[in-house]
């Protein structure tokens, strides 16, 4: 069994990870912590009442490396840094869930704030294991990509050379309001989200930046993304439309199939996707449309899950040499 700790257990991605570390057949959760602690853990998360049993802690990275050989840090970022760095110097393993170690320095300074651990920003994984599933299983350090890179890499990766760079890449995304986080706010207000939709910070997302600066490392091509985020009426669940040009006519139903024929959890759709097939799973699942070389791909995914915390575990699987997909959830919330 392989100890693990989850610092940031307050929010929704801290409950799911709980959830799936919980029955893992290989994870045993050892530490559980927060910024305030000494709290039940059903006080933070009633519906764990009676069946997880832990106290919960004043977050400790020193504490952490004496109970734990990895933590997963479920916290926001600038605050993730500070505990991951620390963890690094006591040779503790790290999955960090947040912004922290994804992107470039200056890509970061530039859409985030300026970063406090340069030393260790060049040593992270990025934890999309259909790209980099041989870097993760030989590193101690993953950064967890963001929900919106996930479902837009995934539907983008199998077409990456051969996207018209002449033409911009337009992401139209939708997800659940779970994605504005547990507290209260604008964001998930019931009486302004309910039967209602609309985007945000379109054009000027966080994760546009992100999904473009992968594209670049993967293709040495500056791609002209743009990125819509919108708000959806839907506790959880993510749907991402995505249009592009090819540099020539091509059958990219047959590319899709192809690229992902050895992914458990990729699914090629006949039909568009939907959100509700993925909700509650690990699975991405993609359809493709094409008119000559413009084409239409559709991703799904679950925002807290593939987009967040079970996607995490895989990459703490693969680090921990693990099969896989050992413990993540495949079941969808259906009906």
């Amino acid at each position: 069994m392989t100890r693990v700790a989850i610092i940031g257990a307050s929010g929704y991605t801290g409950l799911e990870l709980i959830k799936i570390l919980y029955s893992h057949p290989k994870f045993k959760i050892t530490y559980i912590g927060t910024s305030k602690g000494g709290e039940k853990l059903s006080e933070l998360h009633p519906s764990l009442k009676d069946i997880v049993k832990l106290d919960v802690s004043k977050s400790d990275a020193k504490m952490v490396a004496k109970m734990a050989d990895l933590v997963f840090l479920a916290l926001p970022h600038k605050t993730a840094m500070g505990f991951a760095k620390e963890l690094i110097s006591l040779h503790v393993r790290v999955v960090d869930l947040s912004a922290d170690y994804r992107l470039k320095i200056e890509t970061y300074e530039k859409f985030y704030c300026p970063h406090d651990d340069k030393e260790n920003l060049s040593s992270f994984v990025y934890g999309l294991p259909e790209i980099y599933r041989d870097q993760i299983k030989n590193t101690l350090l993953v950064a967890n990509p963001g929900c919106y890179p996930t479902a837009s890499l995934l539907g983008l990766l199998p077409f990456v050379n051969h996207i018209d760079e002449k033409y911009p890449i337009f992401i139209d995304a939708k997800s659940g309001v779970s994605g504005a986080g547990k507290k209260a706010g604008d964001a998930n207000d019931f009486v302004k989200i309910d039967e209602n939709m609309s985007s945000y910070n379109p054009l000027k997302h966080r994760h546009s930046p992100e999904i473009k600066e992968k594209l670049r490392l993967l293709t040495c091509k500056d791609f002209e993304v743009n990125f819509v985020p919108h708000k959806v009426p839907l506790i959880r669940g993510m749907l991402v439309s995505i249009y592009l040009k090819l540099t020539r006519d091509m059958d990219a139903s047959t590319m899709l199939k192809e690229f992902y024929k050895s992914e458990e959890l990729v699914r090629v759709r006949e039909r568009p996707t939907d959100i509700k097939s993925t909700a509650g799973t690990n699975f991405c699942d993609i359809f493709v449309a094409q008119n000559g070389t413009s084409l239409f791909i559709s991703s799904s995914i679950d925002n807290l899950l593939r987009g967040a915390s079970s996607q995490a575990v895989v990459n703490a699987n693969l680090m921990c040499g693990y099969e896989e997909n050992l413990g993540v959830p495949i079941f969808a919330y259906v009906p």
